[in-house]
């Protein structure tokens, strides 16, 4: 009923920017907040960026200054701007939402996407 599917992962040098789309589609009746999760290979899938629905932005430490989250409410999707990538941030990329949906509408629940590969080379 609800997907979230995420685009624009790939392999960039260290140093370079890419930028992460997420978008969610189906029976949608409102969206809370949205936000992007990683995680290495061997390790616990980990916070990154969050934003409500009002705009309010939340980093991990990790990525603040280098990374943006944003999101576009008319298009149900976000945003993961990522610059000065280091080989630390290669990882899979989640993003999720909590979302009510038209069949449901006192109920919300998290979703999540498939992810998307990031590779930074050193």
């Amino acid at each position: 009923q609800v997907q979230l599917v995420e685009s624009g992962g790939g392999l960039v040098q260290a140093g370079g920017s890419l930028r992460l789309s997420c978008a969610a589609s189906g029976s949608i009746f409102s969206i809370n907040s949205m936000g992007w999760y990683r995680q290495a290979p061997g390790k616990q899938r980990e916070f990154v960026a969050g934003v409500s629905s009002e705009g309010s932005t939340k980093y991990a430490d990790s990525v603040k200054g280098r990374f943006t989250i944003s999101r576009d409410n008319a298009k149900n999707t976000v945003y993961l701007q990522m610059n000065s990538l280091e080989p630390e941030d290669t990882a899979v990329y989640y993003c999720n939402a909590l979302i009510t949906t038209v069949q449901a509408r006192n109920v919300i629940k998290i979703y999540w996407g498939q992810g998307t590969q990031v590779t930074v080379s050193s």
